[in-house]
């Protein structure tokens, strides 16, 4: 476990670009914004993972699920869960965000003391039912889903952020 929460971190801060442990995924050159009217009371909850960009932690991984929630000291709650093909739970890691602009989280967990991960939500739709997440880094990024299944068109939706924001398409893993 504490391997899977530093190997998770790291990816945030890995200063290798590609070709290294941890690959980049977007082109920095193009901006990035995240959502700028976040509602983070619409965030909480069970978000299903539908598409991510590969990472070392994750490997294995199907049927990711995180949850959010609201903590009484402000912070939000999270807490990851892995499956393995069988939909057998592999692993999971707790940790927190906060909440640092308008859809700009770092997380943490605590057995990786000192370092935090960008965790931008770049996109919801209307509902909060689909969310694009994503790092200026361009290590990362996941597209997430209410439910397991995602209607074709805010897939569609959520692919063109990840592009509109300098995301290589053809590298992002579906599932």
């Amino acid at each position: 476990m504490r391997a899977l929460a530093l190997t998770l971190l790291l990816a945030g801060c890995a200063a290798q670009d590609s070709g290294g442990l941890f690959s980049v995924y977007r082109d920095t050159e193009v901006p990035i914004a995240s959502k700028a009217v976040f509602e983070p009371e619409r965030y909480l909850g069970v978000w299903h993972e539908v598409s991510r960009y590969p990472v070392p932690f994750q490997d294995g991984c199907v049927g990711v699920t995180a949850e959010y929630g609201l903590r009484e000291d402000g912070l939000l709650s999270v807490l990851n869960i892995c499956r393995d093909e069988a939909g057998q739970e592999t692993s999971r890691i707790a940790g927190t965000a906060e909440i640092v602009g308008p859809g700009r989280l770092k997380v943490r967990f605590p057995s990786v003391p000192f370092v935090a991960a960008d965790y931008w939500v770049l996109w919801t739709d209307e509902d909060y039912r689909t969310a694009v997440v994503g790092a200026p880094n361009g290590r990362s990024g996941w597209i997430l889903n209410r439910t397991p299944d995602i209607r074709a068109d805010r897939l569609q939706a959520a692919r063109d952020v990840l592009a509109f924001n300098g995301y290589d398409l053809s590298r992002l893993k579906e599932f």
